[in-house]
Order: structure tokens, then C-alpha cells, then sequence
């Protein structure tokens, strides 16, 4: 049986929900969190979170499917254009890993995961092992189609995650005081696009060649889609 779709107040106040879980959970990792922190963030009574979300654990999943969601948007609502979906997706995932409550979030979540396991097992098959699925889902479709060339779907997504922020995100990750600005995460998200295209495309000089003018245009404020044949 399907459950009755949420009226737009309803979404509006289950975001305000995961929004306030975030915080808390950034603030006090996951064994620290309470419910009653989120409910009091949230501005929501207790009875009212539950309603929404019926244990912490769901509260988290929920959580953190809703950023790999925003993250993935550009693979699961293509453009039609490979390097303009590459691109967006490498910036989305910039803009939501490299979020100060995300970050604090992984760093508390590695420390926890010593002495609970489970945490950990929990955040990677909420948060990276379903973002990877992700990837790997679009990269085989565009093989299908023609645009990549690759023997083994998950080492590409693998190469491509990693080539677009690994380096600065680690060093976010090590050193809270000093995180990576704007121009910096960008050096990265464009070398790794272009060495991602160079490795993997069946078309690479033009594929680099349609970046090139697509993040000129970012750069400069312009609309990011570039038109089929410039």
C-alpha cells in the first residue's frame, strides 16, 4: 500500500527536519544525537518527529539520502550532454561535501567508528556506497550510448569521484582551520574533468574542448549550458 504523497507544508516542514538533523548530528556525532536535540532544532515536538521518521536510524538514512539526492540531480535529470552533466555534478558534490556541517559530520563519524562499527557501516551505505550507485548508473548508461569507454563501471566512477575533490577534501577533512576556498576546489573540479574526459571519453578533444567553454562561462557568470555544436 503507498503511503498518502506529502502535502507541500508537510515537505516543507520533513525539510526543515533534516536540515535540523544535519546540525545536530554535525555537532554530536551519531551516538550523541538525541532526537529531542532535532525535535528542538527542528522546532517540532518529539511526537511530531517521530511521526515524520520512526528512529534515529531512519532519521539519519533519510538524511542522508536527501543530500545524495541533491548531489545526483544532474544524473538523474540528464541534459543530454555528457560534459554539461559531468560538470554539474562534480560542482553539486563540491557545494555538499564541502559544507562545514558535512565535513564536521565525516570527521565525527570516523571517530566514532572505532569503537561502533555499525555507525560507520552506517554512514557508507546510507551516504557514499549510494552516491557511487549513482555514478556508476550514469557512467554505464552513457558507455551504452557511445560517449565512454570503460571495462569496469565502478572503478570509473571510483576514478572519476576521486580525481574532482579527493585532495582538497582530505585536507578539509585533516585541517578544520583551513579549508579550501572557491578558486582552489575549482583548480580541482577542472583538472579532474579533464583528466577523467582524457582517460574515459570516445571523444576527448571535443569533450575537453566543450568544457573549456563551459567553465569560461562559469567563471564569468554565464549560463552553464553550452550549446550542441560550439
Amino acid at each position: 500500500m503507498n503511503e498518502k504523497p506529502l502535502s507541500p507544508r508537510q515537505q516543507k516542514k520533513r525539510a526543515r527536519i533534516l536540515d535540523a538533523a544535519l546540525k545536530v548530528f554535525s555537532q554530536s556525532g551519531y551516538s550523541g544525537a538525541s532526537m529531542d536535540a532535532i525535535a528542538e532544532t527542528a522546532e517540532v515536538s518529539k511526537p511530531t518527529l517521530y511521526m515524520y521518521f520512526g528512529s534515529k536510524e531512519q532519521l539519519f538514512e533519510n538524511m542522508m539520502l536527501a543530500r545524495r539526492d541533491a548531489m545526483l540531480e544532474a544524473f538523474l535529470d540528464p541534459s543530454g550532454n555528457m560534459v554539461d552533466d559531468l560538470h554539474a555534478f562534480a560542482w553539486r558534490y563540491a557545494d555538499a561535501v564541502m559544507d562545514k556541517n558535512m565535513l564536521s559530520l565525516a570527521r565525527l563519524i570516523i571517530g566514532e567508528s572505532q569503537r561502533f562499527p555499525e555507525i560507520g557501516r552506517a554512514y557508507q551505505k546510507a551516504g557514499p556506497d549510494r552516491l557511487l550507485q549513482g555514478i556508476i548508473i550514469y557512467l554505464e548508461d552513457q558507455k551504452q550510448k557511445g560517449r565512454l569507454t570503460f571495462e569496469d563501471g565502478e572503478l570509473a566512477a571510483e576514478d572519476f569521484w576521486a580525481l574532482i575533490l579527493s585532495a582538497p577534501r582530505n585536507k578539509a577533512l585533516h585541517i578544520p582551520d583551513d579549508v579550501p576556498g572557491k578558486a582552489a576546489i575549482r583548480r580541482y573540479v577542472e583538472n579532474g574533468l579533464r583528466v577523467f574526459l582524457r582517460a574515459y571519453s570516445k571523444h576527448p578533444d571535443s569533450d575537453i574542448r566543450h568544457l573549456k567553454k563551459l567553465t569560461d562561462k562559469t567563471r564569468t557568470g554565464g549560463n552553464t549550458r553550452v550549446k550542441k555544436g560550439d
